[in-house]
């Protein structure tokens, strides 16, 4: 008898365990996921200009757009390691375009935006559009002096 009892304690014991267990491991999957999800200023910069570029989106046409639009020099090696980045947390895709003579033979890395990717998008600009919305009116009238 007194086994039986022990070892519904352990059950009990063993299930709290794996409730709290549980309950951390979601926490972290949670922070971890909103933490995966945020963009760096020029990670945003550059999924936004690969959707501009839809389907002609490679190194040079996206370092060319965004020095156009942005008025700011970007170094391929800077761009190409974003790339890489993004496509390794899911919110680009590649794929090999054709082999041009041109580029003596190399295909041309187009790049996509997943829909992961948009959903980092969606959410860079939520958190944007409700930090400006929280700004105080008072803010945006100071006058701007060099």
């Amino acid at each position: 008898m007194r086994s039986h009892l022990k070892d519904a304690c352990w059950d009990d014991f063993y299930y709290k365990i794996g409730f709290l267990y549980n309950l951390r491991y979601y926490y972290y999957v949670i922070v971890l996921f909103m933490k995966k999800i945020q963009l760096g200023e020029f990670e945003e910069v550059v999924l936004l200009t690969v959707g501009v570029l839809h389907g002609n989106a490679y190194g040079v046409t996206i370092k060319d757009e965004i020095e156009q639009r942005l008025k700011r020099e970007v170094s391929i090696g800077a761009l190409q390691i974003t790339l890489r980045r993004l496509e390794s947390k899911g919110f680009l895709k590649s794929k090999q375009g054709e082999a041009t003579e041109s580029r003596r033979g190399r295909p041309k890395l187009f790049f996509e935006i997943t829909a992961y990717g948009k959903r980092a998008l969606v959410h860079a600009k939520e958190t944007r559009d409700e930090l400006w919305n929280a700004l105080p009116n008072l803010v945006l009238k100071l006058k701007y002096s060099a």
